[in-house]
């Protein structure tokens, strides 16, 4: 997606006149990207300038196209700068530059890894030429017009800030600077000679224009290129996060072969790559000639890539590398040098197949040196599933494994959008997202009046070229099974009648052309994904007056997902009950999100139908994606030509300036308040006291108890981006375990800042009290972090007494 766009002329004025930070942050903002940290936007200013200092060299055209903030479509990925024309054979091309305002690197051992100072502290990151590489390959690698029309792209890295370069520039990382040659503080002229030989005439054929409206591809699926990559070359890029975890497994797995079990837990969401590290890993173990598997309890995953691989390999050599979950129940201890896990959450404690094993996640850490898990607990949809972080936690300590963490965070499923998933969350009533805004968004995302038109939408869907599937919950028994002239899900009233994916079929379900005809399952279609997917909501997940309710009884009898469930309510029926509710929420959470492109819904409930209606229509309130067909889609480029103004947000006023009808709440500058504590809890007590107050964006509404502070740091970035404006309600009642609450303790020091106060998920472990209800064992005030180094904050049982509660973060309101 474009943001900024205008020729090198228009660009240089804009930094002349400083006013380019706005016009950024305007565009960014017209297209439902939001706003950004102060720090970000003195970023922009900063690297900018040195940008022009560059541009304004003669040999580079005026008419140069340039693009600033460019967002590589499926992905969250912003390309700093993009300067394109024609170059001395008249050839299309563009220069993609990666900026940094780092001044200190120090190389390390891992391939593409650098080490500098971020968000407070010395942290690894990707070496900036593989950055800028890995986008152009990106951009290659999924833009049609890129690809047919043979643009030249060529990254390079600008570090305006780094003198000494030996870190950066270290040998070890040769092949990418080879790739994406980088450029320092004195190296000004090196850095105008390499744009002005690549783009030497002016963006005439309009090239970043052209890119913007090419085709997105959908992303490349794994087992496209599996059989290559069996061969030892690695086909599926990895960028940012995936890279680190990447290197990070690697270098587990190598500190495991020297003495003493690794446990490696990765945490990511859809598509945020998990099965592409978990290939790559076991492709580049197997070349560094370690033992290892890949190993998921999914069939479906399994049996895709054995299909491609069709002709390349046998089967029994398949079958060697990629296992099922219940493989280890007999193997001796460290047979093998690693297992890479990927979908780890659908773990089992026993299959029905095993006969011996005590617990599927035991033994796959003791029959391994190294073990990777990926998982996404947000995805647990049986009722055995038992791969949480927690319990892997628990079988490594028992078998004296050093355990480390990480976190996935590029997304490429739902167009790129976390912003969905977050609205999905909060719709489905998983979690409090407070994203109820989709404006922007490039996802389709509908309700349809009946089962016939999904069915037909999606069938139109598929034979224009999009892969496209319709999935359903389980509520309808699998009678085919048995009956292959039965139809298993039925509606006379609308002449719907289909059946549930073949049994021949099995896990290849998506993989086979006639597969359109069925309607997929959860057991079929989790950890894989499609173009657009149709989702008929069954009776298992209801409305009632804006409540979100599930029925386990509605569940069919041939699905075995809630198998347990009736014998646990006997016993524990709130913990039975809410374990099930989470199940079906996470069931149609899976579902809605196996699109790239766009997801249509029908529910069978009317007043579940009206309910999602009138949530999408909420969400939706500008830039609304066109209905996913052909005929739209050629009408699109015509209304992408259409701006819109930016919406208002946030205002400072005064306390002289509000009055009691204002949609207004106090401004507390709690990191200053941190050295004088008193004074700041006093505002937020009697917010009239607070002299600087906050106008509210129109989607909240200013009540008694809020308040808004400014949140730095990166302890909390998966929710809270460092710098942001965040929302806060004082005094919340009922139970806090799990919610993101600012607290107060002389003794703790914040990750970030050093302070007495810190934004933390809150979690507490109590016991009877003869003389009260309960008290604390200890409180565990939880980071959310995709930045590695964070550690939670524990409080015992003494300390935990004399926690300050100060309010619950409600949401964002800008960055």
């Amino acid at each position: 997606m474009l943001v900024y766009n205008s020729d090198k002329t228009t660009f240089l004025d804009d930094v002349r006149r400083n006013r380019i930070s706005d016009r950024i942050l305007g565009a960014m903002q017209r297209r439902g990207q939001g706003g950004v940290s102060d720090s970000e936007r003195r970023s922009w200013e900063q690297s900018l300038q040195y940008m022009k200092n560059i541009l304004e060299g003669e040999g580079i055209p005026g008419d140069a196209g340039i693009a600033i903030e460019y967002r590589i479509p499926q992905t969250s990925k912003r390309i700093d700068m993009i300067v394109a024309g024609l170059d001395e054979g008249q050839r299309e091309a563009c220069v993609i530059v990666e900026l940094k305002q780092w001044e200190k690197i120090t190389a390390t051992g891992k391939d593409a890894i650098v080490e500098t100072f971020l968000g407070g502290a010395q942290r690894e990151t990707t070496h900036p030429s593989y950055q800028a590489w890995s986008y152009a390959a990106l951009l290659e690698d999924f833009n049609e017009t890129v690809q047919k029309e043979g643009i030249r792209l060529q990254p390079c890295a600008y570090l305006h800030n780094c003198r000494d370069g030996s870190g950066v520039t270290d040998a070890r990382y040769r092949e990418h600077l080879d790739r994406a040659p980088l450029y320092l503080r004195n190296d000004m002229e090196r850095l105008q000679q390499f744009i002005q030989k690549h783009v030497r005439h002016g963006d005439t054929s309009r090239v970043l224009y052209r890119i913007e409206r090419g085709r997105i591809r959908p992303s490349r699926e794994l087992a496209d290129a599996l059989a290559s990559l069996m061969k030892g070359n690695r086909e599926f890029l990895m960028i940012d996060d995936q890279k680190l975890v990447y290197e990070m497994a690697l270098d587990v797995t190598e500190m495991a072969q020297q003495g003493g079990k690794q446990v490696l837990i990765v945490e990511g969401g859809p598509g945020t790559g998990k099965s592409v590290v978990a290939i790559n890993l076991l492709v580049e173990m197997t070349k560094r000639y370690y033992t290892a598997h890949y190993v998921t309890p999914n069939r479906a995953p399994r049996q895709v890539y054995e299909g491609r691989l069709t002709g390349t390999m046998t089967k029994t050599r398949f079958s060697n590398l990629f296992k099922g979950s219940a493989s280890y129940d007999n193997m001796e201890t460290n047979a093998m040098d690693a297992l890479v896990v990927d979908e780890a959450h659908r773990l089992l404690e026993r299959s029905q197949y095993q006969k011996k094993g005590a617990n599927q996640i035991r033994d796959i850490i003791e029959s391994a040196r190294a073990s990777i898990f990926f998982v996404d607990e947000a995805q647990q949809v049986t009722w055995n599933d038992t791969g949480t972080r927690g319990e892997i936690e628990t079988w490594a300590r028992q078998q004296n494994a050093t355990v480390h963490r990480a976190v996935l965070q590029s997304q490429f499923r739902c167009n790129g959008s976390d912003g969905y998933l977050a609205w999905l969350e909060r719709v489905l009533a998983l979690r409090d997202t407070a994203q109820d805004n989709l404006a922007g968004i490039r996802y389709q995302l509908e309700v349809v009046d009946s089962p016939s038109e999904l069915r037909d939408r999606i069938y139109e869907l598929d034979r224009s070229g999009h892969k496209a599937r319709l999935v359903a919950g389980y509520c309808w028994n699998w009678v085919s099974k048995k009956n292959a002239g039965a139809y298993d899900i039925t509606f006379p009233e609308h002449d719907f009648a289909m059946q549930w994916n073949l049994t021949e079929d099995e896990g290849r379900y998506l993989e086979k052309e006639h597969s359109v005809e069925q309607v997929g399952c959860i057991h079929t279609v989790q950890g894989l994904e499609l173009d657009y997917v149709g989702v008929i909501i069954g009776p298992d997940l209801i409305v009632r007056n804006g409540r979100v309710i599930t029925q386990p009884q509605e569940r069919a009898k041939t699905d075995r997902s809630l198998h347990g469930y009736k014998k646990a309510r006997k016993q524990y029926p709130e913990e039975a009950d809410a374990r099930a509710e989470a199940i079906i929420k996470n069931t149609y959470r899976t579902l809605m999100s196996r699109g790239l492109k766009g997801c249509l819904i029908y529910c069978t409930d009317a007043e579940t139908q009206e309910y999602f209606r009138e949530q999408i229509a909420l969400a939706v309130t500008e830039d609304e994606p066109q209905p996913a067909t052909e005929s739209a889609a050629a009408n699109r480029a015509e209304a992408d030509e259409t701006t819109t103004e930016p919406e208002e947000g946030v205002r400072f006023l005064s306390a002289e300036e509000v009055g009691d009808d204002d949609n207004a709440v106090p401004f507390i500058d709690l990191p200053v308040a941190a050295g004088d504590f008193a004074e700041g809890f006093a505002e937020i007590q009697n917010p009239r006291q607070a002299e600087i107050w906050i106008a509210l964006p129109d989607m909240y509404r200013a009540k008694p108890g809020l308040f808004a502070v400014r949140v730095e740091g990166e302890s909390m970035n998966r929710r809270i981006p460092n710098g942001s404006l965040c929302l806060f309600e004082a005094n919340p009642g009922g139970s806090r375990n799990g919610r993101v609450m600012l607290v107060y303790h002389r003794d703790i020091q914040d990750p970030d800042h050093g302070g007495e106060l810190t934004v933390k998920v809150y979690h507490s472990e109590k016991v009877p009290n003869p003389d009260h209800q309960w008290e604390h064992r200890r409180i565990v005030l939880a980071c959310d972090t995709l930045a590695p180094g964070y550690e939670d904050i524990v409080l015992d049982e003494a300390q935990a007494g004399e926690l300050q509660v100060l309010g619950e973060f409600k949401g964002t309101l800008e960055q």
